[in-house]
């Protein structure tokens, strides 16, 4: 798992800023649908969101379980939305270089 300092977290989230959330966890919680489609998410994007429509007060949890599964950084929680961060596992095809 990546372990980002401060000033990382605070430049991704300035990233994420607009950005749409890309998965959303509805009625069946955290199943193995949803970790592939966050998996190949951060394959494609490096940085997205994922936005938590139940378990709104098990987000943190579930969070921590989804960055496990996915082998993923959490930038932050804002709200219902996670900010998940994963550098892509080619070097030459990674589009967000950390400060």
């Amino acid at each position: 798992m990546l372990n980002l300092n401060s000033g990382q977290r605070q430049y991704l989230r300035r990233l994420a800023h607009d950005l749409r959330p890309v998965v959303q966890i509805g009625k069946q919680g955290l199943t193995a649908a949803v970790i592939a489609a966050v998996d190949t998410a951060l394959t494609a994007h490096e940085l997205i969101k994922v936005k938590f429509g139940e378990f709104k007060d098990e987000k943190s949890a579930l969070a921590d379980q989804l960055t496990e599964a996915t082998d993923s950084a959490l930038v932050g929680l804002v709200g219902n939305v996670a900010i998940l961060f994963r550098e892509h596992p080619e070097p030459t095809e990674r589009q967000i270089v950390l400060p």
